[in-house]
């Protein structure tokens, strides 16, 4: 059960694929928060990773781009427990898979680039690949949960130093919370 929507995106994590999982705060708390409100929100969120869709996006957009994100968080978590994957998500993602057509090039700013997607589902297809690519290549290595018990958000860290998805956030969260324990420790 979802609380309320939040307006605030987590645009952070270093991939379309992993913010898409970002749109639920709390995940895996006792209150999750949606963060994928609705057609506006999610126009902005693809306008942030250039995946603007020719179609505006509509309620069905946004119910598909949230089961889209509920079929990557098992799979990302399983790469991340370096557990088995699950045969149900992998089966799901081939439908994402297989809703993006061949690319178009086309110029953009000076340089190629693809073509812009048709509807916001070509969008999601997109967003699908990046993840199949990053959960099966040498980024894998690379994907990281925060390290607040209270989190556990994936993100994308390839020089392999970060501990948390947000220093500004989780990190001094977990500072604080270590200088209190050894200040209590000390009285």
């Amino acid at each position: 059960m979802f609380v309320p929507a939040s307006p605030e995106l987590r645009l952070d994590t270093g991939a379309a694929w992993l913010d898409l999982l970002a749109t639920v705060g709390g995940a895996y708390g006792p209150e999750p928060v949606e963060r994928l409100a609705g057609p506006k929100v999610l126009q902005r969120w693809l306008a942030h990773h250039r995946l603007t869709a020719e179609q505006a996006p509509t309620d069905a957009d946004v119910a598909n781009a949230r089961e889209l994100r509920e079929t990557l968080r098992p799979l990302a978590l399983a790469v991340l427990d370096g557990a088995p994957v699950p045969a149900a998500p992998l089966r799901a993602l081939q439908r994402w898979l297989d809703a993006d057509g061949p690319l178009r090039a086309v110029e953009r700013d000076g340089r190629p680039a693809p073509a812009p997607p048709a509807t916001p589902a070509v969008a999601l297809a997109r967003v699908a690949r990046q993840a199949l690519e990053h959960l099966g290549g040498p980024e894998a290595g690379h994907l990281h949960a925060c390290a607040a018990d209270d989190c556990r958000m994936a993100f994308l860290d390839p020089a392999g130093r970060r501990r948390w998805c947000a220093a500004e956030r989780c990190g001094v969260r977990a500072r604080v919370r270590a200088h209190r324990a050894r200040a209590r420790a000390r009285d």
